[in-house]
């Protein structure tokens, strides 16, 4: 009974689930920081919105004959904003009671009379909702997976300059009405492009998976979607190193968590002991942690004690090779460990180090071996978007593992060689961190006034964040210089060879000229659907047998891949799912290849 009782439970409770992994890096961004966001981020709107651009207008009412060309948004304001969390992985951004400006060139034709002048209208009770959705890729990357956008203008109302004053104000009705709807329609394709193309764009600059130098890379990856509440949004990073050579030869990660409580910042990060463990396991599988000092790179103070030292073994081994040059060389045993206390950071290290004579021409001469036990205090660093550590030597002892005897005659040595690695090992250790860690920011966002804690097992950074670029401004300097792939490892074919597109860039490329023909397929239809429809003094009609048939349609004109169902004309719809384009950019590549195939087959 009891076996039988213990099989139904483990029935019940299912198969074992692979425990999730540990995250090493925690960053939380707080309501002080989505405030600076919102800041930027209205600037980047109103500069999306500058963009605008509304086909030309014509028809005519009785003998009027009128032509609205050359539209272009000239202000907006857009004061009351906000930026709001809502879980579980939203950003709620919403414009209330905006307005917008807008000029057009004017031309009449009443029987003989012909007028030329300037249109000023103004779109009031704009209000714009959207919501982005953050998730992770398939690579770990942080992306807007989705969004959504609804938009609508309360009024507008024209001012207008010229002889025939009166009559455009006659047909300010008539020419408002058409611009409000096409105003109205152009906002949402124009945010989503701005949030699922541009901003994504930016995302792609935060480092996921990057070389640090030519020995280790850093690997940043999510390891689940952005946690989001009404206070913050928490992302859990993977936070490691690798060797560049050996990226599979990983540290498995028995660190504490790291914990983030604190609200008062703008951001705050948390960084594990294995964070800090990854990167000295990489170091010593790379083999940069080994020293050898030769001939004058060993101080002569030093050289004369050791010679002093093993004189009987030199004397015993070869006396004919008493004058040779000496040979230290310097040997992690094993991979460094660090440990965060609350009193600070420290890390230990165990080395061998091998006492030889190099006698020229000659194969080495091994006098003794050293075992080496140093603890260095670690202080850390955030400076702009780079960690850093600093290295000091604070505690060093050698002994031998030959006998206890020999390890009393080292005593000696301990000053000298301390005062070695004070002066060679160290150094160079802190060239190596000098450059400093890449944490996950995009480009044109740094951190300032940062504050770092020592809790057990962890460290909290706590900063505020500034914008040294404009977010336009960095999209379109990443859109002029085009980035390298910043993948570690084996370089693929398309990195090989120049002129072959990669896969990823290649269909992002087409995918981008397909939105671009798909907003222009879109404006182009709008603007001859109400051209068309106003000319012949229809009601603009959205579904139902107003759109079944339009002068347009009865042009022959085919408006169908403009519109979506229901109103094939004059009903108005966003930009595309990105799948969907994401399939055309890719039949379109697969095309253009197929043809450069053909063509080099038939020359």
């Amino acid at each position: 009974m009891p076996l039988r009782c213990l099989l139904l439970l483990l029935a019940w409770l299912g198969p074992p689930s692979v425990a999730a992994q540990t995250p090493a890096c925690k960053m939380r961004i707080t309501q002080k920081g989505l405030e600076l966001v919102k800041q930027e981020g209205l600037r980047f709107v109103e500069q999306e919105l500058e963009t605008i651009s509304i086909p030309d207008l014509h028809g005519k009412e009785g003998q009027f004959h009128y032509n609205i060309s050359d539209v272009r948004v000239t202000h907006l304001q857009l004061n009351f904003s906000e930026l709001q969390f809502q879980p579980e992985q939203y950003l709620a951004f919403r414009i209330n009671n905006g307005s917008i400006g807008v000029h057009f060139r004017r031309q009449l034709l009443y029987w003989f009379f012909y007028d030329v002048g300037s249109i000023w209208t103004g779109a009031e009770g704009v209000n714009i909702h959207t919501e982005l959705q953050l998730s992770q890729d398939q690579g770990g990357r942080l992306k807007i997976a989705n969004m959504s956008c609804n938009a609508s203008i309360a009024r507008m109302n024209a001012g207008f300059s010229g002889t025939l004053r009166k009559v455009y104000e006659f047909l300010a009705v008539l020419i408002t009405k058409g611009v409000r709807y096409l105003l109205s329609q152009q906002i949402c394709p124009v945010l989503n492009h701005a949030g699922l193309v541009l901003l994504n764009s930016l995302l792609d600059t935060v480092p996921v998976r990057n070389p640090v130098d030519e020995h280790i890379g850093s690997d940043y990856s999510l390891l689940s979607d952005p946690r989001v509440t009404t206070d913050n949004i928490d992302l859990d990073f993977k936070g490691m190193f690798f060797p560049l050579r050996e990226e599979n030869e990983t540290l498995p990660n028995l660190a504490p968590e790291p914990l983030l409580r604190e609200t008062e910042r703008m951001v705050y990060m948390g960084l594990s002991e294995y964070f800090f463990d990854s990167a000295l396991f990489s170091y010593y599988r790379a083999g940069v942690l080994n020293m050898e000092f030769a001939g004058n790179q060993v101080p002569k103070d030093l050289e004369v004690l050791l010679r002093a030292s093993f004189f009987g073994s030199i004397m015993l081994l070869d006396p004919s090779v008493a004058d040779a040059p000496l040979a230290l060389k310097l040997q992690v045993t094993e991979a460094p460990r660090c440990t965060i206390r609350t009193s600070g950071t420290s890390v230990s290290v165990t080395a061998l180090l091998n006492i030889f004579l190099a006698p020229p021409e000659q194969p080495l001469i091994l006098l003794s071996s050293l075992t080496m036990e140093s603890r260095l205090s670690a202080k850390v660093v955030l400076h702009n978007k780079a960690l850093r550590v600093q290295l000091d030597l604070r505690r060093f002892r050698i002994y031998s593992t030959q006998s206890a005897l020999e390890s009393l005659a080292l005593l000696p040595l301990q000053a000298p060689l301390k005062t070695l690695l004070q002066m060679t090992v160290i150094p160079f250790l802190n060239e190596k961190t000098k450059r400093g860690v890449r944490i996950p920011l995009p480009e044109g966002m740094d951190f300032t006034k940062e504050t770092i804690r020592s809790h057990s097992g962890y460290l909290t950074i706590g900063a505020d964040l500034k914008f040294t670029k404009g977010l336009r401004e960095v999209i379109k300097k990443l859109q002029e210089t085009p980035r390298p792939s910043l993948a570690p490892g084996a370089a693929h074919t398309w990195q090989q060879h120049p002129k072959i597109l990669s896969p990823k860039g290649d269909t992002e490329r087409l995918l981008k000229d397909a939105t671009e023909l798909r907003k222009r397929q879109l404006v182009g239809g709008w603007g001859r659907a109400a051209a068309a429809a106003w000319g012949s003094g229809q009601p603009l009609k959205q579904g139902g047998a107003g759109c079944a048939r339009t002068p347009a349609a009865a042009a022959g004109e085919n408006m169908e891949a403009a519109a979506p169902a229901g109103c094939p004309l004059l009903s108005l719809a966003a930009v595309p799912p990105r799948k969907q384009l994401l399939g055309a950019a890719q039949r379109a590549g697969l095309e253009v290849r197929r043809k450069e195939r053909a063509r080099k087959g038939g020359g």
